[in-house]
């Protein structure tokens, strides 16, 4: 016995005509006779009853039409799952990003593959820059946006957008009236304090605070230091020191904190394994080449 043949009985139980029937599944009557009688035989009993009119189930025919009705569903809802899940339609993506664009670019282009792709899960994880690339070759995460480009061989990237850094001052800063500033404006700063991230760090990102502050002609008065964006930000938003971060980080404590641009630039990223087979990856991929990561975030 096989799928097509219970296919053929479940149709003809519910015809209950053999011409009909075979009209409907595109064989012949003999042929449709030949496959039912082939089930019966290697059931070992009647599954319909028959005379030269009519054409009935019997009481064990009714029984395995409702079993194999909900088998069939079952064995097509499993089959339509494992296509979904081999396409990458149905699964898990684990997405590394940086607390910058946690109020950006992030929710919208979350979004975006919600809409398109509404069964694939997204783990969100909040990575460090400098463990980026670990956590991509360990296999913690599938996919991560970062500042900086891979420096494992085994990994591929992405450019995504550049965006200006820029001065964050507390809302009754001097400066908080202002909207743009040249690098050379920020010497008015030298003697106020900074909440930065560490400025001897390896990091891409280190490494261009330092040039900031050297184009502008000091060192800074360092208050806190730390890797955490939002952080600072809140450090900032207390008045407690003043600091240079991606433009993208303005989403956060809107009304607290002032973000005045300045022209060194930072570039934005996404990185992930060569040759990952993974398809929500590949799906996660194309949503990513196909969004706008310039355009203003959606409103909340």
């Amino acid at each position: 016995m096989n799928l097509q043949q219970i296919e053929y009985f479940l149709t003809l139980a519910d015809e209950l005509h053999f011409w009909k029937t075979s009209e409907k599944v595109f064989i012949t009557q003999s042929a449709l006779s030949r496959h039912i009688k082939s089930m019966e035989q290697e059931l070992g009993f009647d599954l319909f009853e028959r005379d030269k009119r009519n054409v009935k189930l019997t009481p064990a025919g009714e029984f395995l039409r409702d079993q194999y009705a909900k088998l069939l569903a079952d064995y097509q809802s499993v089959t339509r799952r494992a296509s979904l899940i081999a396409s990458g339609e149905i699964g898990a993506i684990r997405i590394g990003f940086p607390a910058s664009i946690t109020f950006s670019v992030l929710p919208d282009l979350l979004l975006a593959l919600h809409q398109k792709y509404p069964h694939i899960v997204a783990q969100m994880i909040e990575v460090d820059a400098s463990d980026v690339d670990p956590f991509l070759l360990a296999h913690r995460i599938d996919i991560a946006f970062n500042r900086e480009s891979a420096k494992a061989k085994d990994l591929a990237s992405s450019h995504l957008m550049t965006e200006n850094f820029a001065l964050v001052v507390p809302a009754h800063h001097r400066f908080a009236g202002k909207s743009e500033l040249k690098l050379s404006d920020l010497y008015k700063l030298k003697n106020e304090e900074f909440v930065l991230p560490a400025l001897n760090g390896k990091s891409e990102h280190a490494s261009q605070l330092r040039a900031i502050f050297q184009g502008a002609g000091f060192d800074p008065i360092i208050h806190v230091e730390s890797d955490f964006g939002v952080a600072l930000l809140g450090l900032v938003a207390k008045g407690l020191g003043i600091s240079i971060m991606p433009i993208s980080y303005a989403h956060h404590l809107k009304h607290e904190v002032h973000f005045i641009k300045i022209p060194p630039t930072s570039d934005l990223l996404a990185l992930w394994r060569v040759g990952d087979a993974n398809p929500a990856l590949q799906i996660f991929l194309q949503v990513i080449a196909e969004f706008d990561f310039y355009r203003e975030p959606s409103s909340t």
